[in-house]
Parts: C-alpha cells; structure tokens; sequence
C-alpha cells in the first residue's frame, strides 16, 4: 500500500499527524521558493507570459473545517489557489498575465510596485480593466469568460504581491491575492542553478528562501457570500462587518503549514511554509501581508535582518549595501507591504558545543578565520564546552513532539513510550508565529492559525536534493 493509500485511510486528524510524521522522515528540500515562471523568455517580442483564472472553491482548515473562497487558479483548468500562484519573473521581463473569470462578479489584477502596467480587453472598471462577470454574459455557462490582458515591464527586482483591483475590500477577503517575485539582474528563471542573491546590491545575498504570505478570513463572512452566490443574489455584503477568526501562512494554518508541497487532501492550498537551513546559512524570508490586519510575525529563538521593503533596498546610498536597518525578532507585516529579511542561526557565543562533548560526538572544530569551522560551522570557541546545566532524567522531561531525545545539533537520543518522534535529524526547531496570542489559533482551536516551524539541520542532512 502506498503513502497517498495509508493517509487516505485515516479520520484527517489522524492524516495530520501521520502526513508531519512522513514529512519530517523525508522533508521536501526548498531551497528555493515554489512558483511558475510562465512561457516565452521575457523579451518584447516574446513576453513572459501568465494566464490565471479566478474560481471559486473551497479550503481546508487544520481545526477539520472547510470554507468557501475566492482565488487565482493556475490557467483554465486547474482548480483555484490561495493564495494565487507565486509567479517568477526576471527584472527587465516584460510581463503579459491575461485573466480569465468563473465568479459571478467582476474580478480584475492590479501590481503594486510595478510601474506602466497596462490592460488591454476587458470592461472599464473603477481601478484597472475588469473581468466581466459570468453572469453578465447571455447565455452564460461554466466556461470562464475572456478578459484582459495586463502588460507591464517588472524595472525592479524584489518581491511583491498582486491581487484584486475589483471591490479589493471583498476580493482581497475572499481570496485573489498572491505574490509576484522578479529575480534580480544577473539571474535567470529558467536556468538550473538557482539565483542566490536577492538584488544586485551587496549584503542580500542568500542560501536559501521561503515565501511566506500572511493573511486572515472571517469564515461567517465567506458563508455569507456563499449563500448569496449560490441562491442566485447579487453579492451585496457590509465588508465593514469582517473580524476574522482565522489566520494563514501561505493558505495554511498550523500545523498543516508543516506539510509538504502540494499534498493531495489539500488541493487548493498548495504551498507549505517549512524554511530548513543549515548553521551559518543565511535564509532569505519573503515576508508577503496580503491581508487587511497588521500582523507582529515573530522568529522564534533569533533575530533577522530587514533588507528591503515593497522591493526598495534599505540603504542609505543607490546600489549600496542595506544598511538602514537593524536585527529584530519580531516585524510589523503592514498590510499590503511586503518585506525581505536575512536569517541566520550560527550558535556563536551560545556557550556550549552544539554538536556534543568528545564523550559523546568525537569531532574536531578548526577556525577558518572568523571563529567559525568551515565545514560544521561550530562556533569554535565553544568547541567541547558542556552544557553549563544539567540535564534532568527521562521521567523529569517534558518533551515536546519535535525534541530528538538529545539537546545537540544532529543527535537523537531515548524517548518515551507514546512519543512520535518526529525529529529524525536531530535538527533545532524554531518557531515563526504571529506575536498576536489569538492569531495563533483556528476559529478558537489551539495550535493554529499564524504558526510554522524554522528547522536548523545538522550539516549531513541534504537540503538540496527534493
């Protein structure tokens, strides 16, 4: 029997906890953040191009429930995402994104950031040139309705979201938003060896990078708009009236932000939000706050720098370094603004040797010249230093889900009867939650909502093989 088979048999809290346990076992590596490049190379005469259509279907969420959203869908025939597909660009592309609509209202895209954008086909709408709603044609059946086409050149490279210019208030709630990220000049999208630098200034390179899109529905609100779309009313809702009670990274709750990509019970929420790094990499967040709310998203165990914000460079001079910042543990995710920070987990000066005394992990530590050993990244200093404490008996630990039974870096130790020993690699885990006590919750189930874990691995775990 295979893995989708087993999961398939089991009541879906089991399927969480059995699907957290096989992806711990065998994580997919993301060094790279999951998206669509598009057709055609980026130049005039052959523009790299998108077509998105929004649909309407449902999510899931980790408390068991689903509701009713809005989304962007990959083409025709795919089914609705939230948030919308991650779209992947080079700076300099000249960018061709047509939509397409299924809603029985008028949906449309507007890119913040991005200068010159124009829209051909379509109706005139308030902000941008709109789909027409299903219903508005003659004869209307499922068939998505043609709609415009918006052109635009992506000058400057970063990341940035993209989303309803329709009744943004309504549409935004119910789902059309997603990211858009432009690959700084130099890099290729299409090329096999991954782009590491986040701009072409110096100080944003980065080892690895994960998107993460914060945002927040009002399930009461979504079956509101539910009954009126489907007895056939014109959607009319007080979007005044929205307080949201759940809360999402990458259209996930916890734990379920914890999945791998694209698992099948989860067809319409499809990205994970799992950074994995090793010590001393730097880790590029890509921090998208595609909702209404601003959100206090704290790293858990160690600060990050900010480098650049809507995809302007922090620094104080052009095409310099960032340097109009400083580490923080926690950032102000203001709606509508995203934010690229640099994390990094090295262990200087934590005072004891994260990969364990000679008695129990026999290994040598030599300074590259930064303090630091050029293979392990042990923070040589600290080499054979024991923990400064000692540690309590089997029977005097309470021991968390992803505790690998030994405090060091790449260890495992002895667990209790009944524990699922998720932590396989002897990795550290670190939370990245909302700083907001109730944003960690799904509809009042605790854990949930604005919760994901950050895993620094051990050097011998492969993080670039998927």
């Amino acid at each position: 029997m295979n893995t989708n088979s087993i999961l398939k048999s089991l009541p879906r809290i089991l399927r969480v906890g059995v699907a957290t346990l096989l992806v711990t076992l065998g994580m997919q590596a993301q060094a790279t953040v999951i998206g669509w490049t598009g057709e055609g190379t980026g130049a005039p005469d052959n523009p790299r191009t998108f077509t998105l259509t929004a649909k309407q279907d449902f999510i899931s969420t980790s408390d068991g429930n689903s509701h009713y959203a809005w989304g962007y869908a990959h083409g025709n025939e795919f089914a609705m995402q939230y948030p919308g597909p991650t779209l992947i660009v080079n700076q300099g592309d000249t960018v061709k994104v047509t939509l397409n609509n299924t809603l029985p209202v008028r949906a449309s895209i507007v890119f913040p950031g991005q200068s010159g954008v124009t829209a051909q086909g379509g109706v005139a709408g308030l902000l941008t040139r709109e789909a027409a709603a299903l219903a508005e044609l003659p004869g209307a059946n499922a068939a998505p309705v043609a709609g415009p086409t918006y052109t635009f050149v992506a000058t400057n490279a970063g990341t940035y979201m993209y989303h309803s210019g329709t009744n943004p208030d309504l549409q935004i709630e119910m789902g059309l938003v997603g990211a858009l990220i432009v690959r700084p000049t130099g890099c290729d999208v299409a090329a096999a060896v991954r782009c590491k630098i986040a701009y072409t200034n110096p100080g944003t390179g980065f080892d690895r990078e994960n998107l993460f899109v914060l945002s927040e529905m009002d399930t009461d609100f979504h079956w509101k708009v539910y009954g009126q779309v489907f007895s056939g009313a014109q959607v009319d809702v007080d979007t005044s009236t929205i307080h949201p009670s759940i809360w999402f990274i990458n259209g996930r709750n916890a734990p379920d932000t914890l999945l791998e990509n694209g698992v099948y019970w989860l067809p319409t929420q499809p990205y994970n939000a799992l950074p994995r790094l090793h010590p001393g990499e730097r880790l590029l967040m890509r921090v998208v706050s595609a909702g209404r709310d601003l959100h206090p998203f704290h790293h858990h165990g160690n600060h990050a720098t900010a480098i650049a914000r809507d995809g302007q460079v922090l620094t104080s001079a052009p095409g310099g370094a960032p340097d109009l910042t400083s580490p923080e543990f926690t950032i102000r995710a203001i709606p509508g603004q995203t934010i690229d920070m640099i994390y990094e987990w090295t262990g200087k000066g934590i005072g004891w040797d994260i990969y364990g005394t000679p008695d129990m992990n026999d290994h040598t530590c030599t300074n590259r010249g930064d303090g630091f050993d050029a293979v392990t990244k042990e923070w040589c200093a600290d080499h054979t230093k024991p923990i400064p404490v000692t540690i309590p008996g089997q029977l005097d630990i309470a021991y968390g889900e992803s505790y690998s039974g030994s405090p060091f870096l790449g260890m495992t130790g002895i667990l209790p009867q009944g524990h699922p020993g998720l932590n396989t690699t002897g990795g550290y885990y670190h939370m990245l939650h909302s700083h907001n006590e109730k944003e960690l919750t799904t509809d009042d189930i605790f854990p949930g909502g604005m919760m994901t874990m950050i895993i620094v691995e051990p050097v011998g775990v492969d993080l670039d093989t998927e």
